[in-house]
């Protein structure tokens, strides 16, 4: 944009990808979800133990997900940067975005062994949500 961007939020997202669960706590991050939107989580925790069921079981059954993303890089590309993994579970829940192509688009951004890494992670990412 040409101009500053003084208000960045989205109101109304079709989906929420939660990097760090304590947000649950501090705000109402599920303030504008649509009722049919998504929730993919970063966390080994369940739905309940996060305080969140009650927010939870409005959506659809097939549209939450939790997912050890940070745990899961960690493993693959042994740093906390859960990014290509969240992406990676999100195309398990909706067709919005295939994993294919998102493993075109790492491999082009990321050459070599940390492509191929970054697309183990996702792989396992998208492995561990359709389980869900």
């Amino acid at each position: 944009a040409d101009e500053n961007i003084t208000f960045p939020w989205v109101l109304e997202p079709d989906l929420l990808i939660v990097q760090d669960p304590t947000l649950f706590s501090a705000i109402d991050v599920f303030a504008g979800l649509r009722k049919d939107g998504y929730l993919l989580v970063n966390t080994a925790k369940s739905m309940d133990e996060l305080g969140i069921s009650e927010a939870a079981e409005q959506l659809p059954n097939d549209n939450i997900a939790a997912v050890p993303a940070t745990e899961l890089a960690m493993h693959h590309l042994k740093r906390p940067t859960p990014n290509t993994v969240l992406l990676g579970a999100f195309t398990a829940m909706s067709d919005v975005v295939k994993i294919d192509s998102v493993f075109k688009a790492i491999a082009r951004k990321f050459p070599g062994k940390v492509g191929e890494m970054n697309i183990a992670a996702a792989q396992a990412a998208y492995d561990a949500a359709l389980a869900n």
